[in-house]
């Protein structure tokens, strides 16, 4: 399989990841628990909740397929294409409802011009 593939496949496990865990600790049930002091309780509740184990699930897919491009590609190659995550996080963001500004839209847009120079070198 391409490695290009797997480096895609990786980001978009990450994103992914990203979007159940916010989902799973802004659970209401979560959130009333967080807003007391922290106990044992709590923490199995954050562990066990469904959203955040998935999102755990999914970061571990994500890594098995990054060691794959590691296996094929320098860091200094592989590492720069995670930048393409900032890009699917503010779409699928934006799509959900999150307020994305200017100046983020700008920043996540300077990081794939850098993502871009470093591909082609």
């Amino acid at each position: 399989m391409n490695t290009l593939i797997f480096a895609v496949a990786s980001i978009v496990l990450s994103v992914a990841a990203q979007f159940l865990l916010k989902a799973g600790m802004s659970s209401l049930n979560l959130r009333a628990m967080l807003a007391e002091p922290l106990r044992f309780q709590t923490s199995m509740a954050i562990l066990l909740n469904p959203k955040v184990l998935a999102g755990f699930l999914l970061y571990g897919l994500g890594a098995i397929f990054w060691l794959a491009v590691l296996a094929r590609w320098d860091v200094s190659k592989a590492y720069p294409l995670v930048g393409i995550g900032f890009l699917l996080t503010v779409i699928v963001g934006f799509a959900l409802g999150e307020q994305v500004t200017l100046m983020r839209t700008l920043g996540v847009l300077m990081i794939c011009a850098g993502v871009f120079i470093v591909s082609r070198s």
